[in-house]
């Protein structure tokens, strides 16, 4: 855990791993210098990240206050600041007053916020959500069945930074765990078969209390339960991301109706629906741009179709901007002495760090093609630029280009990829953040006029082209269908063969350009 030091003089001799102080999930990085080397600094996992505790609460007034005591004495807060957010979910037996007096007595470490009605779990944990300030965030349920003890348990995957997300499950206990109902148990198991069947996982407890996550991913996906339906629905949600999902043991002890249990039988029929009404849409992501970027990643045969497209040009120390979930990283790394990913999205480094922390010679970047100040300590370092379906998003093209060069060594090879035919900008492009379309002699153009001199223009992807212009221009839809493209992108094989054949302009134009060795 801690900041990455990456080392653009000598990347090639391995990351450092250093620790800085800061409060960002990721922070913007910075240039400086030991000796004669230059090191950037990228913060994903910051040295002392910050652990939002969330509890909705519902008439547990009785178990408050030994809750918040039990929480407040955890070891592991010594080392990693926590704040609690609970939520008063229209309570009415005072649990609201109770949680008021007890974030007097905790200032700056409780913050209460009250629903006027009930509303249900689901609300609650999203209202506990919207005002949360950490890095990584975990649900706590207000009664005493779950032992804040394991906690540290639970957060140390996350905090180790190899997950997205960690379950802590009761049937893969390791401690003691009371023993309850056969009946609760077994609906319990059937939905959690039924969810891992639906959603392809391999969970042993879809419904536990514990479920911690990083903060910005579970923002990013739109969460619409507001019962207990909520708990499958965040399953099948982050399966459906393909997040790196743990799972570990903990306690339980469970507490009977008589004890003030809440969750009974038309509870577990209404997880069903929401499983199987969830598992059959693909409702994953808040951004419209990035569902459709998600649509995209799910065409690996496409994606591989590309990338092959330009292998024959990429070398051996290579500069990717905008690397996105990682769908084109995933086939170009391998086998590259140096490969870095840069993103500036924060979401997105998140996800990449996790995706390939077991290749070594991946590094990932902060880095915004608009800025040069992001490309100073980058001067002279790649052997290859690869820029694919990113110069668009950019007004200023111009700078971008010319922080692409600057990247370059002398006779290094830039591979820009970009829309073609401005006459076919529609919708789609506008939901993607497109400034323009490009014709191949003004990416030709720009690109010599950053001093990059143009070897030779691809012309890829044709097939799709009326499928863009008739979604995008006629039906005026902002996001291309998942069945289409599911099909689509089993025909790749065939669409490689006849691609160069068919009568019309390419989707996409290539350049393949070297710097100018003087």
């Amino acid at each position: 855990m801690g900041s990455q030091w990456l080392s653009v003089s000598h990347l090639e001799s391995g990351t450092h791993v250093d620790r800085c102080n800061t409060g960002s999930a990721a922070a913007p990085a910075t240039p400086s210098r030991r000796g004669k080397e230059v090191v950037y600094h990228l913060l994903l996992t910051p040295s002392t990240p910050r652990v939002s505790i969330l509890i909705p609460v519902y008439d547990e007034a009785e178990y408050l206050p030994a809750l918040l005591a039990r929480l407040l004495a955890v070891p592991l807060w010594d080392t990693v600041p926590i704040e609690i957010v609970a939520v008063d979910d229209g309570s009415t037996d005072g649990s609201g007053e109770v949680l008021e007096e007890l974030a007097a007595l905790h200032r700056g470490q409780i913050t209460v916020v009250r629903h006027g009605r009930n509303r249900g779990k689901g609300a609650a944990i999203r209202t506990a959500i919207e005002h949360a300030s950490g890095e990584f965030a975990v649900i706590q349920d207000s009664d005493l069945e779950y032992n804040p003890l394991d906690l540290p348990r639970v957060l140390a995957p996350l905090l180790e930074g190899h997950a997205d997300a960690v379950f802590g499950s009761r049937f893969a206990s390791s401690g003691e765990r009371r023993v309850m109902y056969f009946w609760h148990s077994l609906a319990n198991r059937a939905l959690t078969t039924i969810g891992n069947a639906v959603a392809d996982m391999n969970l042993t407890d879809m419904e536990t209390g514990y479920k911690a996550f990083r903060l910005s991913l579970v923002r990013s996906i739109p969460l619409r339960s507001d019962g207990f339906g909520f708990d499958p629905e965040i399953t099948v949600k982050l399966a459906q991301r393909r997040v790196a999902l743990y799972e570990v043991p903990i306690s339980y002890r469970g507490r009977t109706y008589e004890e003030g249990k809440k969750i009974g039988g038309w509870d577990a029929l209404w997880a069903l629906g929401a499983v199987l009404w969830y598992g059959l849409r693909r409702d994953i992501y808040s951004d419209g741009g990035a569902g459709m970027l998600d649509a995209l990643s799910q065409t690996p045969r496409f994606n591989r179709w590309m990338a092959d497209t330009i292998r024959p040009w990429v070398g051996a120390r290579v500069l990717e901007i905008g690397a996105g979930m990682g769908n084109l990283t995933r086939h170009l790394a391998p086998r590259r002495r140096l490969y870095i990913a840069s993103e500036i999205d924060s979401e997105h480094l998140a996800r990449l760090r996790v995706r390939f922390q077991m290749r070594p010679n991946v590094k990932l970047l902060r880095c915004d093609l608009s800025e040069p100040k992001d490309f100073a300590p980058l001067k002279d370092e790649a052997d290859t630029v690869i820029c694919l379906n990113v110069l668009e998003h950019i007004e200023d093209d111009a700078t971008g280009l010319a922080n692409i060069a600057s990247a370059l060594v002398p006779g290094g090879v830039a591979i820009v990829l970009v829309p073609q035919d401005q006459a076919i900008y529609g919708t789609l492009d506008e939901e993607l953040g497109h400034f323009r379309r490009y014709s191949e002699n003004e990416l030709r153009a720009k690109m010599e006029a950053a001093g990059l001199v143009v070897e030779r223009v691809l012309h890829f992807n044709r097939i799709t082209r009326p499928g863009w212009w008739f979604t995008g221009r006629v039906l005026k839809r902002r996001r291309s269908s998942r069945a289409l493209l599911w099909v689509f992108d089993r025909m790749v094989w065939l669409w490689r063969r006849v691609d160069r054949a068919l009568p019309w302009p390419a989707i996409s134009v290539i350049g393949i350009a070297r710097k100018r060795e003087s």
